[in-house]
């Protein structure tokens, strides 16, 4: 299988030492605590400065497309969204902390634009954000 967007970053970042399930664990219980936002929930190119957030950033809506049908990387977004839809809370601080909460916005905004038809992601954003799209990502995009 060719991977033209290097994805393969994000499946062996979520895979080493059982970070994916890890960080679904800490979503369900409505709390992180731990370090993997950049690679589980990622977002655009331009957003963050730190090496992390550089080498997990996505170029774009054809990367966050690919991202989406990628068979290992598209459940595991739709299942940490839903996970958040699921929680009783529209806190998204206090669920992630502050930088984080902006991170679910940016992420969440930029997949709702790779795919309009699916609502999940719209959702989250509705339920912590008011609906709100994250400013910086829409103009990047």
């Amino acid at each position: 299988m060719t991977d033209p967007f290097s994805l393969s970053r994000f499946v062996d970042a979520q895979d080493s030492g059982g970070t994916y399930d890890q960080a679904l664990a800490e979503l369900r219980a409505g709390r992180k605590t731990s370090h993997w936002m950049w690679f589980v929930l990622p977002q655009l190119t331009g957003l963050g400065s730190s090496a992390m957030a550089q080498r997990y950033a996505i170029s774009g809506l054809d990367e966050a497309r690919a991202y989406l049908a990628h068979p290992v990387l598209g459940p595991r977004l739709r299942e940490c969204a839903r996970a958040l839809t699921e929680l009783d809370t529209d806190d998204p601080v206090a669920v992630l902390g502050s930088i984080d909460a902006q991170k679910l916005r940016s992420s969440m905004t930029l997949f709702a634009r790779a795919a309009p038809d699916e609502p999940l992601f719209g959702q989250v954003l509705a339920q912590y954000f008011a609906g709100a799209e994250d400013p910086a990502t829409t103009s990047r995009l």
